[in-house]
């Protein structure tokens, strides 16, 4: 999957530091108190530090990296300019980089390919983030986003994100032993069932009967779970509370 994330990378890199300087500070609708100046500065900030992680190599200190050894994107049109800097200086870094060698990670030692795939997927929500703030301020539609790429991004936030980022006690107990079926209904593959439960949210590819289900396009379901469309977007079949409890523990 390393080169298709790479091409996401590129393409969606390229629509963000495509957007209007016009409309930089125009708000972001599904995310409060960002404009579209935050969304473009956050991304080329953390597209600096994985660059960063990745030449410094194993041992690195990412958080050391992240405080001390990132600098903030301009403020204002210059933001873009840097931005697109950013983008085509990680991309170098990764296409020069063999996937497997080994590197940090927020999550421990890991490989080169898992900083492509995050990269794909941050880059891909941020882009939408942008696009909207965009649309909302009088512009166009936001491009949609692949499909395949946005099937290996609900797998990505069931195998990291949920795993790292959203402890049991986020979940409201009575949702415990509740169970969520995923389903992209325009990839056959693209199925998952949920747990939630004390030690948090696992899951595994399949289909299984669940407490609840969410059904519709891959990426309407990839953008409801990170909470930048509504559920209404999805059909949803069984207890629908548990499925709200889900989304709303999964503020991160």
């Amino acid at each position: 999957m390393t080169l298709d994330h790479l091409a996401t990378i590129a393409r969606e890199g390229d629509r963000l530091a495509a957007m209007p300087a016009d409309a930089l500070f125009a708000p972001v609708p599904t995310v409060p108190g960002w404009t579209l100046e935050h969304v473009v500065r956050h991304t080329g900030k953390v597209h600096r530090w994985v660059t960063g992680v990745l030449r410094a190599g194993p041992g690195a200190d990412v958080t050391r990296i992240a405080k001390e050894d990132t600098a903030s994107l301009p403020k204002g049109a210059a933001a873009l300019e840097a931005y697109r800097d950013s983008l085509h200086a990680l991309l170098d870094v990764l296409r020069a980089t063999d996937p497997d060698t080994p590197t940090e990670t927020f999550v421990g030692l890991r490989t080169a390919a898992f900083w492509t795939r995050r990269t794909a997927h941050e880059v891909s929500v941020h882009r939408i983030d942008a696009a909207d703030a965009v649309h909302a301020a009088g512009g166009p539609d936001p491009e949609p986003l692949d499909a395949v790429s946005a099937a290996d991004g609900i797998a990505e936030l069931t195998e990291l994100q949920y795993v790292h980022r959203l402890p049991g006690d986020r979940l409201a107990p009575g949702t415990h032993g509740s169970t969520v079926h995923l389903h992209g209904t325009d990839d056959a593959a693209a199925e998952w069932l949920l747990t939630l439960g004390p030690e948090g949210v696992t899951a595994r590819p399949g289909h299984e009967k669940a407490t609840v289900a969410l059904r519709g396009p891959t990426p309407d379901l990839y953008l409801v779970l990170w909470r930048r469309r509504p559920l209404d977007l999805l059909t949803v079949f069984g207890d629908r509370t548990v499925a709200e409890a889900l989304l709303e523990a999964s503020r991160f």
